[in-house]
């Protein structure tokens, strides 16, 4: 099993009866279940913080679209999806 670190955290009064009656109703301890969460968030966060990463250093090396051909782009993907959806129509 892998090492692991003991974290206190304050929830509101709301928060702590859901985590219990989840708890309860799953048969799973409050702090395994808080711990998932906590792993989850994590993952999810440090995904956000890499993206931003990428995306700075994308901007940096100039690999980049400017934003009105990206528009364009969109704008002609959203008239094609409605003109194919016209035709199924009619």
């Amino acid at each position: 099993m892998a090492a692991s670190a003991t974290v206190t955290i304050r929830l509101d009064a709301e928060v702590s009866e859901k985590l219990g009656r989840i708890a309860r109703e799953t048969g799973r301890s409050r702090s395994r279940l808080a711990a998932q969460a906590v792993a989850v968030f994590v993952d999810r966060e440090l995904q956000v913080v890499d993206g931003i990463r990428r995306g700075l250093a994308d901007m940096k090396a100039g690999r980049v679209v400017p934003h009105e051909e990206v528009m364009a782009e969109g704008r002609a993907i959203i008239a094609a999806a409605k003109d194919r959806q016209n035709r199924r129509r009619g």
